[in-house]
């Protein structure tokens, strides 16, 4: 009987062998890597580049608030439809991530991979440095795109009571609910952006899946949600201070956790814990066997 030592199937092909590496899912390590390399790409952005980027996606953001209004309004009454309206969430997202923008959540684990990878005060300096401009570029974007869907004679009253309703849902938690929906929020972010590179071709997919998820769940965002909720702002139904204190405050800190203390530290231990320290070789930190040495 032909038996292989090594337990690997017999009688494939040089070709086959290829085909079968070809299949081979990356490692961790590999994906660790990819975002790493990304991350720290984007850490050398100017602050001029990261700005603008980050508007435009704060004003593509509000593609998420439009689709679930629009949605909402169109559709009957009843928790089974706005099942299907939740999937308008995901409008935003797959927009600006498709486009390679700017946004905030990403960066919780993108930008944070090289700080823990090379923890130095250059590095978090450069940290600081994204996390403000690219916070600061996707709020006002958001703002805007609220404020100018209110304003301008766009929707119809329908949908614009709509809108409202969406506000008025998110709300109703108090500040401990939006932190901790935050979490989730940012650990999810963090998991769709560390799928990402090992299915490129399903990518679209991939952000629907959990964008959608996101939306079931009523899960707290900085982004989406700040035009969300800055639209009752600028209808006169809630004032600045809760939007900052209740909502802002408490879901931006949850986000960070969610996706740079948990999802982003553990996928690091992970891959320092697989690579250990380098293994000496045999003629290396060992002392001279006198047997050997003497002639």
């Amino acid at each position: 009987m032909d038996t292989q030592k090594d337990g690997k199937t017999p009688n494939l092909s040089a070709q086959e062998k290829k085909e079968v590496d070809k299949s081979q899912p990356p490692r961790a390590a590999v994906l660790h890597e990819i975002i790493r390399t990304q991350g720290d790409m984007e850490l050398e952005r100017s602050v001029a580049a990261l700005w603008w980027s980050a508007l435009a996606a704060g004003l593509t953001m509000g593609l998420s608030l439009m689709a679930m209004g629009l949605l909402n309004s169109r559709l009957p009454d009843g928790e089974g439809f706005k099942v299907i309206a939740s999937f308008g969430y995901c409008a935003g997202f797959l927009a600006v991530i498709l486009a390679r923008q700017q946004l905030f959540t990403e960066n919780t684990l993108t930008a944070v991979l090289p700080v823990m990878t090379k923890p130095s005060l250059n590095n978090f300096g450069r940290l600081l440095r994204l996390w403000s401009v690219v916070l600061v570029g996707n709020l006002c974007g958001t703002i805007l795109v609220a404020y100018v869907m209110l304003h301008l004679p766009i929707f119809d009253s329908k949908t614009d009571l709509a809108f409202l309703d969406i506000g008025r849902k998110i709300m109703e938690n108090d500040a401990s609910q939006m932190f901790a929906k935050g979490i989730v929020s940012g650990w999810m972010i963090a998991t769709m952006v560390w799928m990402i590179p090992s299915m490129e071709s399903a990518k679209m997919w991939i952000i629907i899946l959990i964008t959608y998820l996101m939306a079931l769940g009523d899960f707290t965002h900085i982004v989406v949600g700040s035009a969300e909720v800055s639209y009752l702002v600028f209808a006169g139904e809630l004032p600045w201070k809760d939007f900052w204190l209740i909502f802002a405050g408490p879901t931006l800190v949850g986000n960070i956790v969610g996706g740079s203390f948990i999802f982003a530290l553990i996928s690091h231990a992970q891959i320092r814990s697989e690579s250990g320290p380098p293994k000496k070789s045999a003629d290396q930190g060992q002392e001279p066997d006198p047997q050997k040495t003497r002639k």
